[in-house]
């Protein structure tokens, strides 16, 4: 069994794209995908036996992959692994910036290293990684470079660092797209809402509770899949966005229309979008 992605066989034949954070989650999922339209897929990491786990998925299918395992909040490290890859495939024409990572905390009880670092980890990362990237190998023949954000525009309650580096993101994102634009290089972001992914089962105690009701609050009746988040990171990295950059691309069932003077009817009309065979419900949601 294979990726059943709802794009063309071969659409990124001849093509090297690097997924960060590539081990779990949206991240491996984006990658099957990717390797499976041709790409030669490239996953990073802070984990090796993570990486090295997809990468086997990924050749058990048929399709290419390397690992690198670096820190992308590390500035040195992130040269130093871009460098390799450049090195080994002689250009990257594709980036997913997905790697990042938060906790649930009131904002009163966060202390200035709590934030650091997870600013650090959805923000900065994001940008170095981009940067290097870019000076590397794509200021010379162009590509497409794709940032994950998050459902940030109402707040974010209970994870206020994430909530500034997201948006941070969103920013840079418009930023870098100008800036690039001479080279041929078009950047864009993709903004999750709640995603049955395995990284809910990272949260525990009073956030964790609150997760399988969260459907409760969104429109659709439900919460999205890593492959319809993948299909979108898809769309942006191939050519048919070749006239889109600078733009946000919202995947969050329409939960920030929400408006408190009407009722939310229940529904389950909207069917969810599965193409990755190795797609498991998170332990939290009766997985």
């Amino acid at each position: 069994m294979s990726y059943r992605s709802v794009f063309r066989p071969g659409l990124f034949d001849g093509r090297t794209v690097v997924v960060t954070g590539g081990g779990s989650g949206i991240g491996r999922c984006t990658a099957h995908e990717i390797a499976s339209l041709g790409a030669h897929v490239v996953i990073t990491g802070r984990k090796q036996e993570k990486i090295d786990t997809v990468k086997g998925e990924i050749e058990a299918a048929g399709r290419t992959c390397e690992t690198h395992t670096f820190d992308i909040r590390e500035e040195v490290q992130v040269k130093e692994a871009v460098a390799k890859i450049v090195a080994k495939n002689g250009r990257i024409d594709g980036l997913f910036n997905n790697a990042g990572g938060q906790f649930p905390s009131p904002a009163a009880d966060l202390s200035a290293k709590g934030f650091d670092v997870v600013v650090r980890n959805n923000l900065t990362g994001g940008f170095l990684v981009s940067r290097e990237v870019y000076v590397q190998s794509m200021r010379e023949h162009g590509g497409s470079i794709v940032n994950m954000t998050a459902d940030y525009r109402n707040g974010f309650p209970t994870m206020v660092h994430t909530g500034a580096a997201r948006a941070g993101m969103a920013n840079l994102t418009m930023t870098l797209a100008y800036e690039w634009a001479v080279s041929g290089v078009r950047v864009n972001s993709v903004a999750p809402g709640w995603i049955a992914s395995s990284g809910m089962d990272t949260y525990t105690g009073a956030f964790k509770e609150q997760i399988p009701k969260l459907k409760g609050h969104c429109p659709l009746g439900r919460l999205g899949t890593e492959s319809e988040v993948s299909a979108i990171v898809c769309f942006l990295l191939s050519d048919a966005s070749a006239y889109i950059t600078g733009t946000e691309f919202r995947v969050d069932g329409g939960v920030p229309l929400a408006n408190r003077s009407v009722d939310l009817p229940a529904t389950d009309k909207s069917q969810p979008f599965n193409g990755f065979h190795l797609a498991k419900t998170p332990k939290v949601l009766g997985g």
